[in-house]
This record gives C-alpha cells, structure tokens and sequence, in this order.
C-alpha cells in the first residue's frame, strides 16, 4: 500500500531529526515489497513563524489535511501554536508515550516496558486563564465525561493488545480535585468493568511519581489526564534513559501525529550529534497505526524492522554522541537503514 506522509521538519535539531526520519521511510519505500511512503516536507515553528509570520502556516496545515499521517521533529518556542492547535484541529485526544529499558542506555531498570496514556484536550492545556486583579490569575482545569470516557477506553484497548502485563492503572488526584478528578477516576471505573481480563488500580499522581522511581518495572499502562501524563510521561522517559529514546503519538478516531518526546536543543543544532532514535521509534508507532488502521500487516513488519535495528546497534554500543557513543546522527541512521536491510 502507498502512503501520504507529511513530516514536520522543525526547528533547532528538528531538521536534522527529520532528515534521518525521511532517510528511513525512503529506505522502507525502495526496500519493501508492498509498503511505499511519499514524504512531503512542510515547515512549522519558530522558523516558519519569522519567514511566514505563522507558526502553523495555512499551505503546512492544508498539506498535513491531505496526508494520511504526519511524523513532526521538534519545534522551538512556538511549539504550543503548533501541536497544541493540531492536537485540537484533528481531536487528537490520546497522547500516547512508550518509556521502554533498551540496551546499553543507562536506566534505573532494565526491565521497563510501559505506556502512558495522556488525556489530550482538556484540562489547564485549554489555556482558559483570567486577571480578576492585577494581583491574582484565575486557571479553568476542564474535565469531561466524554474526554474521560474515550481516554479510559483507549487505554483499555492498548492494555489488551500489548503482549505485556494487561495491568491498567489510573493516576488521579480526586483527594484534592474532588469534582474534576473525582469524575475522571468514576469513569475509569466504569470502563474497567467492562474489560475484566484487565487488571485494574488507581494511584494518587503524587504516589504515581514516587512509585516509577521505585519500581517502575511494575507498570504496564497508565491513563491519566493532560497535565499529569506530560509530568508522568517525562519522568518515565528519564526512568529509561533520557528523553532521546522517546517517541510519542497524538491519535484521533481519524487521524494521528508522531513526534519524538524531546524539544528542539538548540545548544547542539547543526552538530550532527543528536540521537534521532526518539523520531525514528516514532515512525515505528506511526506505521504501526497505519497497519491497524488499514489493515496492512506489512507496514507493521516495517515498523518493527526500524526498532529491531535500533535494538541491534545499541547492543553493540553504537551510539551518537550525545548518548556517550562515537556516532554522528547520520552515521547512525545509515547503520539503521544498513541493519533494517542487510545485504
């Protein structure tokens, strides 16, 4: 099958990341024997905002709208002007982020494989902020049953196909936010009885953060609310090594957006030194989503090839540099591309 793929080059190491991205769905394209991709390149972000004088260009958004999925490298300081508003454009309301222990990045345990599972819309993400006096701001947190609801399923739906723990635990603060909170946590509950042969629990977000420190191997998947999950998710990405290893979806009933969990550095932008594992694992997750969505198993066995051959290298301790390897970003990527198709 033949895929529209619009990849947000960004700012900072955005385009660099992009470029190895692209290097690797071009490969998968000349390579595989049914899954072909066509990359179109689109800007956004701190760049596209002093050339255009917008963030989130109209021709960027008109070409993301005709493609079937967009991989995005990471943006700079207008970052919330372009996923925030994505993320509301196509009701991209499950922020997805894997925290996984991978071979020879140093983690404080090598068994971790879990998902976090993020309330995308709502909360203090809708920015409804108020002066009641020059003294005091006033900060709306919304929270609905509908959101509730379709994010509690969506992480039932992922505890029942990864082949892992079916452990789904919901991160809350409904001792404190009684209403908001406490009408989150009941829906969880409700959806949770109708998923018997998933192992269901609530923690105290405060308990949630303490605990992936301390056993962070006992977690399978976490659903949680906006605020929460973007705390949580980067913590677990630290628990595994760094923000590097990352990746990240943003689906929707309709459609979905992958970027890596990290921002743009601009302290090593141009250097050639940035791991681009986090936005390569992110193309993994959006060919897998492509395969559920169309029914194409092969683009899945696509998906896998990309982490196998990240796998492989880091146990042979090929890394970039910024991770404590020799590796520049595009020798890695052209060991990836090498592992992906050997011979």
């Amino acid at each position: 099958m033949k895929y529209d793929i619009a990849l947000i080059t960004g700012d900072g190491i955005g385009p660099e990341q992009a470029a190895a991205a692209k290097k690797i769905l071009e490969t998968i394209s000349d390579r595989s024997q049914s899954t072909r991709l066509a990359i179109k390149e689109v800007e956004a972000g701190d760049g596209a905002l002093k050339k255009y004088g917008a963030a989130l260009p109209d021709f960027t958004v008109q070409t993301i709208k005709g493609s079937q999925a967009c991989l995005k490298g990471p943006v700079g300081e207008s970052a919330a002007d372009v996923i925030i508003v994505l993320r509301r454009m196509f009701d991209l309301y499950a922020n997805v982020r894997p925290a996984k222990s991978y071979p020879n990045i140093p983690a404080l345990s090598g068994a971790v494989d879990m998902v976090t599972v993020r309330e995308n819309t709502e909360d203090v993400y809708m920015g409804l902020e108020f002066n009641l006096d020059p003294g005091m701001v006033v900060g709306l947190r919304v929270t609905t049953e509908r959101a509730s609801r379709r994010i509690a399923e969506y992480a039932f739906r992922t505890a029942e196909i990864r082949d892992n723990k079916r452990r789904v635990v919901a991160v809350h603060k409904a001792n404190v936010m009684r209403k908001g909170d406490g009408l989150f946590a009941s829906v969880c509950r409700e959806v949770a009885k109708n998923h018997p042969r998933i192992a269901y629990s609530e923690l105290y977000v405060d308990a949630a953060a303490m605990n992936l420190i301390r056993n962070p191997e006992d977690f399978d998947v976490i659903v949680t609310t906006n605020l929460f999950g973007d705390i949580l998710s980067d913590e677990a990405a630290q628990v595994v090594g760094g923000l590097g290893m990352g990746p990240a979806a943003n689906i929707g009933d309709q459609f979905a957006l992958f970027e890596p969990v990290h921002g743009a550095a601009f302290d090593i932008a141009g250097k050639n030194a940035a791991n681009p594992s986090s936005i390569l694992l992110s193309a993994k997750m959006m060919l897998e989503w492509l395969a559920d969505r169309h029914g194409d198993q092969k683009a899945a066995d696509e998906g896998k090839r990309i982490e196998d051959a990240i796998v492989s290298l880091l146990k042979q301790n090929k890394k970039t540099k910024d991770i404590g390897g020799t590796l520049s970003t595009t020798q890695f990527t052209e060991l990836v591309a090498r592992e992906m198709y050997p011979g």
